[in-house]
């Protein structure tokens, strides 16, 4: 197993406090999320990395057995608790550990790697198994992936949702504001653990495709909307669709066409902070005339003259 090293990804040193690794978080997520990066794979799979570390590091407990333990931080309470009973058993038995591990004393920052491949479901020899038959102990169970998909307007509203996993129906409420790309873990939803122990946890992914109307850039929506030429020389009213309805803009005299206005507060529900929202942001695009009669030909060539 190759060590996956959560501080490098976050781009913080182990003396980081918390703050730093909120921030860190943040701004890498502002670079990487798929919104800003479309069918980037390689800033997909960089945003999924991130959003893992952060998960393990923002969470000081976490954070506490992955420094110990490194990347089988969520085997690590099992790990000592099997390494104690060979103990036992090796002081009760003379002080023969046996197995290739005999006598070892892993240190902080030691790659277990060898050890949790013998131990959950590997080679033969290691402490996970006893040459007398005694008991492994209890091991937590594996944990399952899954995917859920989302549209835009799905994903902009809190709702429940409910879905099949291994055979159990799993039901969940979905806080509006979630993003394409992230992980939220259910625990104690994966696969059945060993020996009596607990479950494993169940990572669900969001999978928000492209909408047709709004484009999503963190908690803002960009939208198009088309404007006829005399609208936009003259001024008018053009309805505009928002997540939430319609609403009636004021255009001003002698638009022109790119020109973006900001409808604050239009735009996607903030992730878990109720009563936020971002800000849409509209484009006009003037659409010119066609099929003229001669008498409009006539006043644009007057125009064109004047």
């Amino acid at each position: 197993m190759a060590y996956i090293d959560y501080y490098k990804i976050l781009g913080v040193d182990k003396s980081a406090t918390q703050d730093d690794i909120k921030k860190a978080y943040r701004k890498q997520a502002r670079k990487l999320h798929p919104d800003l990066n479309p069918n980037d794979k390689e800033a997909e799979k960089k945003f999924k990395e991130l959003n893992e570390a952060n998960e393990v590091l923002s969470n000081p407990e976490n954070r506490t057995k992955y420094d110990k333990y490194g990347e089988n931080w969520k085997h690590g309470e099992e790990y000592e608790k099997a390494r104690q009973q060979q103990r036992q058993q090796s002081q009760s038995q003379g002080g023969n550990y046996g197995g290739r591990f005999s006598g070892a004393d892993f240190g902080e920052g030691e790659d277990f790697s060898d050890f949790f491949q013998s131990m959950f479901g590997g080679e033969g020899g290691g402490f996970g198994r006893s040459s007398r038959g005694s008991a492994s102990g209890k091991f937590k169970g594996q944990d399952v992936q899954a995917e859920l998909n989302l549209n835009l307007k799905d994903a902009a509203t809190t709702h429940p949702q409910t879905f099949d996993i291994n055979g159990k129906k799993v039901r969940i409420t979905i806080p509006a504001g979630v993003y394409d790309g992230q992980q939220i873990k259910l625990k104690g939803h994966g696969n059945p653990g060993a020996n009596g122990g607990p479950s494993g946890d169940l990572y669900i992914t969001f999978n928000i495709p492209a909408d047709a109307d709004f484009e999503r850039i963190g908690d803002d929506l960009k939208t198009k909307v088309s404007i006829d030429l005399y609208t936009a020389l003259l001024g008018g009213d053009v309805k505009v669709n928002t997540l939430d309805g319609s609403v009636n803009l004021k255009v001003k005299p002698e638009t022109q066409s790119g020109t973006t206005v900001r409808l604050k507060g239009k735009g996607f529900p903030v992730y878990k902070k109720e009563g936020q929202f971002g800000d849409l942001f509209v484009t006009y695009e003037v659409k010119l005339p066609t099929n003229l009669t001669e008498k409009q030909k006539e006043l644009f060539e007057q125009l064109k003259n004047s």
